[in-house]
């Protein structure tokens, strides 16, 4: 996830990519406490140790920054989803190895703290919500799994697009959706549970005969 330096800063950078992401780790620091509507650009400036002028030759406003924010957010998170369905090779495990591409995401605190400020945003703008939900690929991953899966003969789904759908629901009602409203970030013994509890569930239903 964007923050803590995780940029590389200086590591093969050009001057003015190493000021971008000191104002980018800042703009995380200063959207997790404060949100969009209490994040100043003054602070973010202050932050990162630059000059205001310096932050707007980057970033025009601070909603362009926190779109910036984003496009790295949804970058990083599909990144994750480098998964493919595996012929011949078992199942549940496979499944299981899905569940927990997830279920990364959803036990770090860093990204969550994020998903929580976003969630809020977006909730805010229904386009940028439409925005996000374009940008961010894991459906399309999980969906496609599930059809090669189908395919394959390893499951027997009628309907590919609700089963992922479902399969994804499983995992944020207990994981997700909790830890917005609450902001206590399920352990990684508890997402074990959820992911094998839910490809469980999810085989009952879609296992071939």
């Amino acid at each position: 996830m964007p923050g803590g330096g995780a940029h590389g800063i200086g590591d093969g950078m050009s001057q003015t990519e190493c000021k971008r992401a000191q104002i980018i780790d800042a703009a995380v620091a200063e959207f997790r406490e404060l949100g969009f509507a209490g994040a100043s650009m003054d602070r973010v400036a202050a932050r990162a140790n630059v000059s205001k002028r310096t932050v707007y030759n980057h970033f025009e406003s601070k909603d362009g920054l926190f779109r910036a924010i984003l496009e790295i957010m949804a970058a990083e998170a599909n990144a994750a989803f480098d998964i493919a369905y595996a012929p011949g090779a078992p199942i549940r495990a496979q499944l299981v190895a899905l569940g927990w591409a997830e279920g990364q995401l959803l036990t770090s605190p860093d990204f969550m703290k994020l998903a929580r400020m976003v969630v809020g945003e977006t909730m805010r703008d229904p386009a940028l919500a439409a925005e996000m939900n374009e940008k961010m690929a894991r459906i399309a991953v999980f969906r496609e799994f599930i059809e090669a899966a189908a395919a394959d003969g390893a499951l027997s789904v009628p309907d590919p697009a609700r089963a992922t759908e479902q399969f994804l629901g499983l995992i944020k009602a207990q994981a997700f959706w909790p830890v917005v409203f609450s902001g206590e970030i399920v352990s990684k013994a508890e997402m074990s549970a959820i992911v094998e509890t839910t490809v469980d569930m999810f085989l009952k239903e879609y296992a071939r005969a």
